[in-house]
């Protein structure tokens, strides 16, 4: 198998979980992990990813937050010998719930790298400060985002 099936499987396993409200499983993704946010701001490891996901996520009734993530577009560069790899992909968010009709809610880039341990590859690095374009985002998060409609 070429080692850009378990990469591009680690993002969608990100969207899979995501999409689920598998908020633990998503962050242990990120377990070791730097992950820059929005405002410059640097994550490091899945305690502090997922108390981001908590404060940011609203999670529906349903135990999910009502969402699908698409991942398109994956770029994935593999350096084998070092055992490293980098990927850009685009993303686009879709939502609906009872007050929102199924609509892409915001859309942007994963500028991402990748290292391979004991055989396996893991989250090195993740920029989530690329988001593109914003639309209805007030049933998905929980605090406003910039570019957000009023």
């Amino acid at each position: 198998m070429s080692p850009e099936n378990p990469i591009t499987n680690l993002l969608y396993r990100y969207a899979e979980l995501m999409d689920a409200g598998a908020l633990e499983q998503v962050a242990a993704l990120f377990d070791r992990a730097t992950v820059t946010m929005g405002g410059g701001q640097v994550v490091h490891g899945s305690a502090p990813m997922l108390a981001q996901w908590r404060a940011y996520v609203r999670i529906h009734p349903c135990g999910t937050p009502r969402t699908r993530h698409v991942i398109t577009n994956a770029i994935v560069d593999v350096d084998d010998a070092a055992g490293t790899a980098t990927c850009r992909s685009y993303y686009t968010v879709f939502q609906q719930t009872d007050v929102l009709p199924l609509q892409a809610i915001c859309a942007g880039r994963y500028h991402d790298t990748f290292v391979r341990e004991d055989g396996a590859w893991r989250f090195a690095t993740r920029d989530y400060s690329l988001l593109d374009m914003v639309g209805d985002v007030s049933q998905h998060l929980l605090l406003p985002v910039p570019g957000e409609p009023a």
